[in-house]
């Protein structure tokens, strides 16, 4: 596994990391895969994939509590980065970056997780009633208590706009960022970035490279679609959250199919490499400051993922992938 820093050098990590939240939350039932996510995490830390990604609102707690049973066995191998700031609700998810709130949210997590510090504490969500220096304040307070080391911003509008439908706004992206940045560094940004997600790549990718803030790539894979595992019209389950997003309807995931072919044209220049590889591998090409989070519950597919970082893609392929359409999500 090769290594990249972020946050101005001061965090090392392994270039490719592990998204948790598929092991408890969003994709299936809460509990369903215990002991099978526990072998991908042991088979992503054994690759070398030192970030794991997690949040309180993953179950809720349930992710962090699973995750704790690897980190009090392997807190040396792992970089561990935690969420705050969303709580779920009976009907609906709301925000909550009240100071008193993140710091009871902090001692929680790091109950639950099993360590005496986080290395990378993110704000999931702006509190749209709260301005974004009194709750990054509060978490930087966790960085000089020595119960965190390194603050990051998650789940930012890539266009500079308000959040996605159905979660708290955030209002302008940069924006927010320069104000946080004001108030204590910000070492590392979290936001979806993936061939058929390329919004971060216009204005919030430069940013942070500017700056040397490290950039996570959320949902590089496309929340499974780049594999070219998924058979349109093949349906998903009643928890899993595929199931209500436009890009997932049969019929728009039978018009980006071209990127899943567009991807094993180039996997197929490359012997043994995986659409979901050379979809990595370009994440990787992005700039030094670029580590994909892909999830998985399966250790099989941590292990693929991890080789990602072996795969060396060329300008031909680079180009090619760049000229791919991107994703549709409606007919209009």
């Amino acid at each position: 596994m090769r290594y990249r820093t972020m946050g101005a050098g001061a965090l090392r990590v392994g270039a490719v990391g592990l998204g948790c939240m598929p092991m408890s939350w969003g994709y299936s039932t809460p509990g369903r895969h215990g002991e099978a996510a526990l072998r991908a995490v042991h088979a992503a830390l054994d690759a070398g994939c030192t970030l794991l990604d997690t949040a309180d609102m993953y179950g809720p707690f349930t992710n962090e509590l699973l995750l704790g049973r690897v980190v009090k066995e392997r807190r040396d191998d792992v970089f561990l980065a935690t969420k705050c700031g969303l709580l779920v609700g009976e009907a609906h998810i709301v925000a909550n970056g009240r100071p008193a709130y993140v710091r009871r949210a902090c001692d929680a997590s790091l109950r639950r997780l099993r360590t005496d510090v986080i290395d990378l504490y993110q704000l999931h969500r702006v509190d749209p009633e709260v301005p974004v220096e009194e709750t990054w304040g509060a978490m930087a307070e966790l960085v000089r208590a020595g119960k965190v080391r390194a603050l990051g911003l998650c789940a930012l509008s890539a266009r500079g706009g308000p959040g996605s439908a159905g979660a708290p706004g955030h209002g302008p992206t940069l924006g927010l960022l320069t104000r946080a940045q004001q108030v204590f560094p910000v070492s590392a940004v979290q936001a979806e970035l993936s061939v058929w997600s390329r919004a971060a790549l216009a204005e919030l990718l430069p940013w942070c490279e500017a700056r040397g803030v490290g950039f996570l790539a959320a949902m590089p894979l496309g929340s499974g679609f780049l594999t070219g595992t998924l058979v349109p019209g093949g349906g998903f389950g009643p928890d899993d959250i595929r199931a209500r997003h436009p890009r997932f309807t049969a019929e728009m995931m039978a018009a980006n199919q071209p990127l899943v072919a567009g991807l094993r044209r180039v996997a197929a220049r490359h012997p043994g490499a995986t659409p979901a590889q050379v979809a990595l591998a370009w994440l990787l090409a992005q700039g030094r400051h670029v580590v994909p989070v892909p999830g998985t519950r399966r250790d099989r597919w941590a292990r693929e993922n991890a080789l990602a970082t072996e795969l060396e893609l060329s300008e031909e392929d680079l180009a090619e992938i760049g000229a791919l359409p991107p994703a549709r999500e409606s007919w209009v």
